[in-house]
């Protein structure tokens, strides 16, 4: 169907294709679906080795510490070079660094996979961190471009949303299926087909634009390495002194010397990003825009809850009800449901409803559920404990993923489309980090050094507990820091090219 000059007819509410200046065509369709495997992928990353934990720590020789390192190790590169990954991106091409990303990360699994020892397989985790660190930003990136506005954009996001709960969500039931008739080393292959065939598909299916470089883009020379170094270096030391206070105390020397350093290089990383000739990770202005900062502390918070709440619950329905690792990743399907029907509610609801509005009650459900959680009992059952927390705070945490995505993009230069995408899922991951580690801590801590499944449940039950706690903090941030913000409309210039400007009341 085409209009009156001869080009696509377009919908009312939906905006024209722009194709790039090479004159290759960029298919919004296909760009959704390479982002949505690889976005199921990333996530499916990141709790698929929860419920195959007891076996891995079993098969490699963990300790109860040491065996955390298995998620760290992902979530700490992951999260703390995103935003490398994000102005690699917008500098070097979306495409490339996808591909890039991509076989990084397929790699990693597979040598994660053959790992004979703690150390390979943490090592692996942490290389697959920084291929996803790679491919993330990236593939957000191209979607923020393929859908700039409109229904179609809130659509795409709605997508995008979905397939991050469901490949979080079906994580859990993936490994524990794969650990319990395979082995817990397929919960590392699995991942391999699915980097080949995303990498295929972004090969034939992804025509990137043009790299440019107008005047707002950078400072010039190349992007800040130093920067990704300090930040991921002090959050590593972060969460290290952090998980070690169950050896040394907080007050103790090594403890404090470790958050010392860690403090030192966090804010080495601060100064650099205000004064490097290089481009920096990350420009500081972009915190004056009210929405990014709103929507990054919402995540990092919504991070630092939820995957310790995968964590917990994991452990709790195999190590004091003593289910298999089959049977605990069935019982996460009514949370996988409800988070995929919360994430589709969230896209019909985003015509009608502003996104705040959708963090603030999405927010409180999951808090809802998550204290529900908390109240696990070492005698209890599938229908009392897990069933009706699952379907609460599954359906409030995917009435959050699109709403948060689409603010912490809005009112960003297109220049920094990349760094915003990565900003935003390196608040996650580091909250994810920060947060395990924190009621991780809090909850071997309770458990004291007698583990029984009366005192395990102590444990898991408070870990829940402060996860809520953390959620309802999301809350506030998103009704207090977000309040009289307006939502961005694209509005064209002179150029053609379209500026994101407030709309008006």
């Amino acid at each position: 169907m085409t209009n009156s000059s001869g080009g696509p007819a377009v919908r009312p509410g939906e905006e024209p294709a722009v194709p790039p200046p090479d004159g290759s065509a960029v298919r919004p369709g296909r760009t959704l679906a390479v982002v949505a495997v690889v976005q199921f992928m990333v996530s499916l990353d990141l709790s698929v080795v929860n419920v195959g934990l007891p076996r891995i720590a079993a098969g490699l020789g963990f300790g109860p510490v040491g065996l955390t390192w298995v998620i760290h190790a992902y979530a700490l590169t992951f999260g703390g070079l995103l935003l490398l990954g994000g102005k690699a991106a917008d500098r070097y091409g979306r495409k490339r660094v996808l591909l890039l990303g991509l076989g990084l990360f397929g790699l990693a699994s597979l040598a994660g996979g053959l790992a004979q020892e703690p150390g390979q397989l943490v090592a692996a985790r942490a290389v697959q961190g920084i291929g996803a660190a790679s491919l993330a930003p990236a593939a957000l990136a191209l979607l923020t471009t393929a859908f700039p506005s409109g229904r179609p954009r809130v659509r795409a996001f709605g997508v995008w949303s979905a397939m991050n709960a469901a490949g979080g969500a079906l994580g859990v039931v993936i490994g524990g299926l794969l650990t319990q008739y395979a082995s817990w080393r397929w919960v590392m292959f699995v991942n391999v087909p699915m980097a080949a065939g995303a990498l295929a598909l972004a090969w034939r299916g992804v025509a990137d634009r043009p790299r440019t470089r107008d005047a707002g883009a950078a400072r010039g020379g190349r992007p800040d390495v130093l920067g990704a170094v300090l930040a991921t270096g002090g959050m590593t030391l972060l969460v290290f002194g952090v998980v070690r206070t169950d050896q040394h105390g907080w007050t103790s020397a090594v403890t404090l010397a470790t958050l010392a350093v860690a403090v030192v290089l966090l804010a080495s990383f601060l100064y650099v990003e205000r004064t490097t000739a290089r481009e920096p990770l990350i420009r500081l202005g972009l915190f004056a825009n009210r929405s990014v900062a709103a929507a990054n502390g919402y995540n990092l918070l919504v991070g630092a809850a939820m995957t310790p709440a995968f964590y917990f619950v994991s452990l709790y329905l195999q190590r004091v009800l003593g289910k298999g690792p089959a049977v605990t990743g069935v019982m996460f399907l009514p949370f996988t449901f409800a988070l995929i029907a919360g994430s589709v509610l969230a896209v019909k609801l985003g015509y009608r409803l502003p996104p705040r509005t959708l963090l603030i009650a999405g927010g409180l459900l999951t808090a809802v559920g998550l204290g529900w959680f908390g109240l696990i009992s070492s005698d209890g059952s599938f229908a009392a404990d897990i069933l009706g927390p699952s379907i609460i705070g599954g359906a409030g945490f995917g009435l959050c993923l699109g709403p948060v995505v689409s603010i912490a993009t809005a009112g960003v230069a297109p220049h920094e489309t990349g760094t915003a995408s990565g900003l935003l899922n390196s608040s996650r991951q580091i909250g994810a980090s920060l947060g395990l580690a924190a009621l991780g801590t809090a909850a071997q801590h309770r458990t004291g050094s007698l583990t029984t499944p009366a005192t395990l449940n102590a444990g898991y039950g408070l870990g829940l507990t402060l996860g809520a706690a953390l959620l309802v903090a999301a809350v506030l941030i998103a009704a207090t820091v977000l309040r009289g913000t307006r939502p961005q409309i694209p509005a064209p210039t002179q150029s053609g090219q379209r500026d994101l400007l407030p709309a008006s009341d």
